[in-house]
């Protein structure tokens, strides 16, 4: 089994997201939070909408590290939220499940993985999973800023080169200068 991947053409990234908001505006937002935020899945899911309502900054507890992290909700992912979220409740799930029997709780892990999946075999895009989402944010913040280091403290790295290996940017730079290498 490969390792999953960012989406790194930008157009890929804004077609994957027009392709879920037509298929389910919830997969959307889904989509949304993950390319914006570079959260895990699992800390996506966790969220109610409490969590996003009428926030300029959304705080979580990660899962995985127990760490608190809070990101700004820029413009566009403002507007994707407070529209999603206008009819619902509080305490809602915002990435809430449909399955019938199932009162308020969020999709699962594998519900996730295969919505982007199935997105990702759409477009071409191979090895996409749930932290392509993850990965793509870090893809484009780096390309954006060349902040490494402040990427490396919002994934909490403990290196720069693991932060470059994570995104994919160290292999793309080795194929680029092994493309370019030459004796003359």
């Amino acid at each position: 089994m490969n390792a999953v991947q960012p989406i790194r053409d930008k157009g890929v990234v804004l077609d994957i997201g027009e392709y879920l908001k037509e298929k389910s505006m919830r997969n959307y937002v889904m989509y949304m939070i993950g390319i914006y935020s570079g959260l895990r899945i699992g800390d996506i899911l966790k969220l109610r909408v409490r969590d996003v309502r009428g926030v300029d900054a959304i705080t979580v507890h990660e899962q995985k590290t127990g760490k608190e992290k809070k990101f700004p909700v820029g413009k566009e992912l403002k507007k994707v939220l407070s529209e999603y979220v206008r009819d619902m409740k509080d305490y809602e799930y915002l990435i809430k499940s449909t399955m019938s029997g199932v009162y308020n709780s969020p999709i699962t892990r594998q519900q996730a993985y295969k919505i982007l999946r199935d997105a990702g075999e759409k477009f071409g895009v191979e090895n996409l999973g749930t932290h392509s989402m993850r990965k793509t944010f870090g893809y484009h913040f780096y390309k954006q800023t060349g902040n490494l280091g402040m990427l490396m403290k919002i994934f909490n790295h403990s290196s720069e080169y693991v932060t470059l290996a994570y995104i994919g940017a160290a292999q793309d730079d080795m194929m680029s200068a092994m493309k370019h290498f030459s004796y003359n």
